[in-house]
């Protein structure tokens, strides 16, 4: 793990960025590692754990060689773009680049823009240009095919949540955009696991310095941080163990994750039911089906402390930022052990301390222990008073890959995978 400072005088930061890095109390590992490659124009391949800063990380240092290397061209070429897979963290990472843009001494023009809203104020609001482009892949092809963009002066490429920006539904949409940028370019890759993509990395990449602050795949800094709680249950009493897990606990403020937007909607409406002899819940269901203003209003309640849970997919779990969020629960398991990471990684926050719990049917322990083994933990199953599972056989193999109304954690589409099929194979027999 890199040292870290106690402050960012040595890091190389111009004197107005450096101003704003007083912000923070002291640099993180991953800023103290990162920030000095960074200014020193070379690629770059970080991973870090959430929370930890990596944001103001790449922020930064760029901003600084910004300040240092002012254009005089006009309207303003993007010489910064941010590639991030979810709305909420496109805006998240402006609103952070704005936040220390404010201390540059002549303005530097910082802009967001991703799909669910109408794209014509968008290209309205890049007439001028912008310094810094923060996007989703999606809609910032959109606006180069509108010709309200180009990217033949990009100087640097962030990709944040590389991991999933490389992989997926998103892969053939970084082509493109690469494709369109210049090939001299400064690449820098964050994400708090690097999972399969260590190819594409490759591919993207030049001789990168490479910072890894915990171990790519694993949460062995939650222990300290992070309590984490499995608790063994019926599926068909999830609900109700979660609702008496929020009352008799008195969560204020719970990040719900389940594996489908139809699981969303079944388990916040189950949670707002209203019983005379029990405490009011306010919950509200976050996921892709919901329009831009929409998913905005639930989060902005959640984070006034309005809406008590938040029941999301796992649009969620990639950059979402609750100050001092004190609770995750995995309704249904993650698919993989780097969803895992995300997930839970929503608390424990920037060295705040925070709790994961894990709900576990006996049709999903053995994808628990694997989860485990993969993260390098222990964490023993429980089991709650009132809610001993009664289950004591699998259900049959097709029912595991889609119970509850489609909402097993291990099931992604509509078909199983070949591993889900091997994995359910091998429970059965």
């Amino acid at each position: 793990m890199p040292p870290t400072l106690d402050n960012f005088d040595t890091l190389g930061l111009c004197a107005e960025l450096h101003q704003a890095a007083q912000r923070f109390a002291a640099p993180t590992a991953v800023q103290a590692a990162v920030i000095p490659l960074i200014l020193r124009g070379g690629d770059v391949l970080c991973t870090a754990p959430t929370g930890e800063g990596k944001t103001a990380a790449f922020a930064l240092p760029l901003l600084s060689l910004l300040v240092e290397n002012p254009s005089s061209k006009a309207p303003r070429p993007v010489r910064v773009l941010v590639l991030a897979p979810t709305r909420e963290l496109v805006a998240q990472i402006a609103a952070e680049f704005e936040s220390f843009a404010r201390y540059a001494p002549k303005p530097i023009k910082v802009k967001a823009v991703f799909g669910g809203v109408a794209v014509n104020p968008q290209m309205m609001a890049l007439r001028g240009g912008a310094d810094v482009l923060v996007a989703t892949p999606g809609r910032l092809l959109d606006l180069v095919a509108q010709n309200a963009v180009k990217l033949g002066d990009v100087c640097t490429l962030v990709l944040d949540e590389a991991d999933k920006l490389a992989g997926g539904g998103f892969a053939d949409e970084l082509a493109a955009i690469v494709a369109l940028l210049p090939s001299d370019r400064q690449t820098l890759w964050f994400s708090a696991t690097l999972a399969d993509n260590e190819i594409t990395s490759a591919t993207l990449l030049t001789r990168p310095d490479m910072v890894n602050v915990t171990g790519s795949n694993t949460v062995a800094h939650a222990p300290a941080l992070i309590a984490q709680q499995a608790i063994a249950v019926d599926v068909s009493a999830r609900t109700q163990l979660l609702r008496h897990l929020i009352i008799t606990n008195d969560w204020k403020q719970v990040l719900v994750f389940v594996a489908t937007k139809h699981a969303a909607d079944v388990v916040t409406a189950k949670l707002n039911k209203i019983y005379p002899s029990a405490p009011p819940i306010v919950a509200a269901a976050f996921h892709a089906d919901l329009a831009q203003a929409q998913r905005s209003q639930v989060l902005a309640s959640f984070k006034d402390g309005l809406t008590q849970i938040v029941v999301a997919t796992d649009v969620a779990a990639r950059g979402l930022h609750i100050d001092q969020l004190p609770v995750v629960v995995n309704y249904d398991l993650p698919r993989s052990p780097s969803d895992y990471t995300h997930r839970i990684g929503r608390t424990g926050r920037a060295g705040q301390s925070g709790l994961a719990v894990s709900l576990v049917s006996v049709a999903t322990q053995a994808h628990f222990e694997l989860i485990q083994k993969r993260q390098g933990l222990a964490v023993a199953l429980e089991v709650i008073a009132g809610f001993e599972p009664i289950e004591t056989e699998l259900p049959p193999v097709a029912a595991q890959l889609d119970t509850n109304g489609g909402t097993n954690g291990g099931v992604k589409g509509k078909r199983p995978s070949k591993k889900d099929k091997l994995r359910a194979a091998a429970l059965a027999g």
